[in-house]
């Protein structure tokens, strides 16, 4: 018995494995490969150049590897790569790259995308975050491993968005996010390190105590951000730490203070 539903259009270029389930009315388009497991949902668009992996669920309305909305793009063949057992929600869009950038959106794995985000053009997003309803990510923006995303922010484009960080409902992103940092509002502010969701990550109270300190240092003390990296360099730096750092040092646009 065919798991791809008769009113579904699948074109003859599409790879798609034996086990994935394709709902009604929903399309393929061409170039597409869709790995094992993988389910997708009624009225669901994947347009074309799209390479999702293995167990991933796309719920109905989605619109999967669109041309993007930019001006320059004249119709280059950029692609979208989602990874593994990804949850992506109704009504969400995400468009493929340009060649501006590496012609390439990615997506990494085991991320939960819900109701109608948008994901726009050149975007990479690591493995195991959460980006909440009606969110809007603009183009080239980075996210990192289990940043948290509230619903309805929107993130201004190149901004970098830490691992470990977390962005309250309804706000306004137009600059960096650290590693392991809390903002929220309109325009978005930091508050603290994230450290509830740290522990529910494993960390040890003593890389948590080590990140409160820094981000005292870098958030409270009024100094030069870099004169507060000097200052973080000038002891110890353990693993989280580094992290941290790291974060500070990649800042294109400046960070959320």
């Amino acid at each position: 018995m065919s798991l791809i539903h008769p009113t579904a259009i699948v074109d003859p270029s599409a790879v798609i494995a034996a086990d994935v389930e394709i709902g009604p009315y929903s399309i393929i388009g061409p170039d597409v490969e869709i790995g094992a497991g993988t389910w997708i949902g009624p009225h669901v668009v994947i347009t074309k150049l799209t390479t999702i992996g293995k167990g991933n669920k796309i719920f109905q309305f989605a619109s999967i590897g669109e041309d993007c909305q930019d001006k320059k793009y004249a119709g280059e063949p950029t692609r979208l790569i989602i990874g593994d057992n990804n949850e992506i929600r109704e009504g969400c869009s995400i468009h493929r790259g340009t060649v501006q950038d590496e012609g390439i959106t990615r997506i990494g794995s085991n991320n939960l995308i819900m109701t109608t985000v948008h994901i726009a053009h050149d975007v990479v997003i690591g493995d195991n975050t959460i980006i909440a309803s009606d969110a809007s990510i603009a183009g080239h923006v980075k996210i990192g491993d289990w940043a948290i995303i509230g619903g309805a922010s929107a993130i201004h484009q190149f901004c970098h968005i830490g691992p470990h960080s977390m962005c309250g409902g309804a706000s306004y992103i137009s600059k960096d996010i650290p590693a392991y940092v809390m903002v929220s509002g309109n325009p978005a502010e930091s508050h603290s390190i994230n450290a509830e969701g740290l522990k529910r990550r494993g960390f040890s109270a003593d890389a948590i105590s080590e990140l409160r300190r820094a981000y005292k240092t870098v958030f409270r003390k009024g100094l030069r951000l870099d004169t507060a990296i000097s200052e973080l360099e000038s002891g110890e730096v353990g693993e989280e730490l580094s992290v941290f750092i790291k974060s500070l040092k990649g800042s294109g646009r400046g960070i959320i203070r």
